[in-house]
């Protein structure tokens, strides 16, 4: 009878097809954005508070326009707001007038201290975490994903530093991209850096699907906006300082592309060009939103298709049952079941979940460009059968 069990399971499983309604949407509309933000404050120490309230302020504007903390990865040291020489504890501005804290109490700090490092950083965006990384620190993104990336901190040519220990460099970043597109982890990517020498850093990108701008060229300086005297140190640089002017009059339904975006910047302004390299990306500029990164809907998608569920329960051949089963008082603890209905029920339920995960593993491990799955894919359902045999014989 075993053996009879583990031939009907193995057959089930080669002919049942998986439902497409598993299958990650990689063809969203800009109406059903499905948009993720990772804001990074690469330094520490109290004198760099403008890249603390730069991150800070980055995060206010995304979580305005609608995404949730839930899709916002929070990168900061978090030293700035607790720290001995804040004349104003627990609190971080980026104006003199003081008419926001930014570090409130709704600021959910995903990355802080010593977590802000390189190797996090590169883990977070390619998803290789330990097992036991708990949700809030990944980034849980698919292919119709639009990801938001700003940075900011102090930089070179093609780097970065993290916390004045360690540096990340254009070709670190342009590699964790190639395997999130590899992944199929994003649809889109907008990178904002603003540091020096910032356009820099988008040099190596060669991964498609990726816009990028930085607040300066090569050579070039990114610099602090203003100081507030009551604080004793500079609360923002130039760059986001013009960018929250424009982005604060944003709204999910606006119009403002990328192209109008970086057009706003006035060089003499911040006494740096800001570049954009839209050579990767397919579309232009001009006809690609702000919002299309920075925003959510908050619209809901429905799901067209019937996602699969464990077969119908078997009722009893009792004459008496078969005469009852439609009324409605009939109680589904009356019906009893003998141990190997029981046991049929439990080992259909097990084997729809393995077809499910054999499907999601042939999907993710051997991508295609066109959608189409590998035809070598016996390794995976040896896999597969190996699974088949040790839940037959545990059920058995």
């Amino acid at each position: 009878m075993g053996c009879l069990w583990l031939w009907l399971c193995w057959r089930s499983l080669l002919l049942a097809p998986v439902s497409h309604a598993l299958e990650p949407r990689a063809d969203l509309g800009t109406f059903e954005r499905n948009n993720w933000a990772v804001l990074v404050e690469t330094s520490k120490y109290w004198y760099n508070y403008r890249h603390a309230a730069n991150t800070l302020s980055f995060y206010h504007t995304v979580k305005r326009l609608g995404i949730p903390d839930s899709q916002i990865i929070l990168m900061m040291a978090e030293d700035v707001p607790c720290n001995a020489r804040n004349a104003k504890p627990g609190t971080v501005f980026n104006e003199k007038q003081h008419k926001l804290n930014l570090y409130g109490t709704e600021v959910e700090v995903d990355y802080r201290g010593d977590e802000v490092s390189v190797e996090n950083f590169l883990r977070l965006l390619t998803g290789r975490h330990p097992p036991s990384t708990p949700r809030n620190k990944r980034l849980l993104t698919d292919a119709s994903s639009n990801i938001f990336i700003f940075i900011t901190g102090h930089s070179g040519e093609e780097f970065i530093k993290f916390q004045d220990w360690e540096e990340l460099t254009s070709t670190d970043i342009a590699d964790a991209f190639k395997q999130m597109q590899q992944q199929r982890r994003y649809k889109q990517i907008f990178w904002v850096s603003d540091t020096c020498q910032a356009a820099t850093l988008q040099n190596q990108f060669y991964s498609p699907g990726v816009l990028a701008i930085g607040s300066s060229g090569k050579k070039e300086n990114s610099y602090s906006h203003h100081i507030d005297h009551e604080i004793g140190v500079a609360v923002i640089d130039r760059f986001t300082f013009h960018a929250l002017d424009k982005l604060e009059r944003l709204s999910p339904s606006s119009p403002e592309t990328v192209q109008s975006f970086t057009s706003w910047f006035n060089p003499l302004q911040l006494k740096a060009h800001p570049e954009l390299r839209s050579d990767l990306f397919d579309r232009s500029p001009s006809s690609t939103l702000l919002t299309e990164f920075l925003a959510a809907t908050g619209r809901p998608r429905f799901q067209k298709n019937l996602l699969p569920v464990s077969p119908a329960k078997q009722v009893a051949t009792d004459g008496w049952l078969r005469r009852n089963v439609s009324t409605p008082s009939l109680s589904s603890e009356w019906i009893t079941k003998s141990p190997w209905e029981a046991t049929l029920e439990r080992g259909q339920e097990l084997l729809q979940q393995l077809r499910v995960q054999t499907q999601l593993s042939v999907d993710a491990f051997r991508p295609k460009e066109d959608g189409r799955r590998s035809e070598n894919s016996l390794p995976l359902w040896a896999a597969a059968f190996g699974t088949l045999c040790l839940t037959s014989a545990v059920i058995l």
